[in-house]
């Protein structure tokens, strides 16, 4: 793995953090709805005409096709300038978007890319249902054809941003009697097509993060499966190799940023004998070890990166970091809750997000496949245990 930055690669990181510095919008990211919406398709667009977006997505799709060493460069500066986190735009940029670079024809690739680089729509994901979390090869949603369209009944459930996209990543059972992996299909499906009912579903933060999704005879053109007909598992773990994988990158080198913050806020506060929190030797020691967690997390990012340059699509190894930055963003949390008390509640300033954060990211090891999942992965694709 090389470890040092070409002066090329020195140059593009000054680029980006003084087009940051100028241009990083003002104010806290509205909550989930129409106006998060329009904040962040607005956000995208801007780094879009700058020539800022899709910075190693193919160029025939409006990226700018760099090495994703770049794309790594380009996340630790926004993590520095405290740029907007991907939320509603996720799903499209980091694993919609390059599951349909790797698998989708030329017509819907030359369709739906441009129109996600330029920040002109939303996408969401429909896998998980109520029966088939984490086990997805467990799906009932199915889909018939009739003429020139699927015709699609069910539902699907933990819909991240479903209430306000206009595109869906969605998988159903296509074969009339197949079991598991077999006889599953991945299809665009636009939010818009009549039969499609979206509730959403209150978090533990005071957020809509995720929705319910019923499907009531939608009708789907067949032009819209990406891949063959009942290869969708082949396409979803496509997908699902991007999101335990590359697709949180931007995450796992803002969670950086995050630590120094908490220790900047240990060395501000005072404990009840009028002391900087960080004057204690186990608090001192605790935040020690969490940067250190973090410094081994990036080390791991950075080999992603490298392997990245001889990989078109992220391998099971993903699957580690993704685990590892699950449960490290989890304890930094927690850490944070503890040390700094009741000053958490107060959810504004130098205290924004810490509580919200704390309770939202109880998911992380839950969504994109159970911690348990991600460790049998481990187990048996990186280590080569049995089953």
């Amino acid at each position: 793995m090389e470890l040092t930055y070409s002066l090329e690669e020195v140059a593009f990181r000054q680029e980006a953090r003084i087009w940051l510095e100028a241009n990083v919008p003002n104010g806290p990211l509205p909550p989930i709805g129409p106006e998060q919406r329009e904040y962040l398709l607005a956000w995208q667009r801007k780094q879009y005409e700058a020539g800022w977006a899709g910075i190693s997505w193919p160029v025939e799709y409006g990226g700018r096709g760099l090495p994703p060493i770049e794309q790594a460069i380009w996340y630790e500066e926004c993590a520095r300038a405290d740029a907007p986190e991907a939320a509603c735009l996720f799903v499209g940029l980091n694993h919609g978007g390059p599951t349909l670079i790797t698998k989708g024809n030329e017509e819907q690739k030359a369709f739906h890319l441009p129109k996600i680089l330029r920040g002109e729509v939303i996408w969401c994901q429909g896998f998980s249902e109520p029966g088939a979390g984490s086990d997805l090869a467990n799906i009932k949603t199915r889909g018939e054809i009739e003429g020139d369209y699927l015709v699609v009944n069910g539902q699907k459930i933990w819909t991240s941003f479903a209430q306000i996209a206009d595109y869906q990543e969605l998988v159903v059972r296509t074969e009339p009697g197949s079991e598991r992996h077999r006889g599953l299909t991945w299809l665009i499906c636009d939010m818009k097509t009549p039969g499609i009912t979206v509730r959403p579903i209150e978090s533990l933060d005071g957020q809509y993060h995720n929705c319910e999704v019923f499907y009531d005879n939608v009708r789907i053109p067949l032009s819209n499966v990406v891949g063959d007909m009942g290869d969708g598992w082949r396409v979803a773990m496509s997908t699902l190799s991007f999101e335990r994988g590359s697709a949180f990158m931007q995450a796992q080198l803002e969670l950086s940023q995050r630590v120094e913050r908490l220790i900047d806020l240990a060395g501000c506060e005072r404990d009840v004998l009028g002391r900087p929190l960080i004057k204690d030797s186990a608090v001192a020691n605790e935040l020690a070890a969490l940067r250190g967690e973090v410094n081994a997390m990036r080390a791991m990012t950075l080999m992603a990166v490298s392997r990245g340059r001889r990989e078109v699509m992220p391998g099971p190894e993903g699957t580690m970091l993704a685990l590892y930055y699950a449960e490290l963003i989890q304890k930094v949390l927690r850490t944070a809750m503890e040390l700094l008390g009741t000053r958490t509640l107060f959810r504004e300033g130098q205290w924004a997000d810490w509580s919200d954060d704390y309770l939202k990211h109880f998911a992380r090891t839950i969504g994109g496949g159970t911690a348990e999942i991600r460790r049998n992965i481990i187990s048996q694709r990186v280590l080569g245990l049995p089953r």
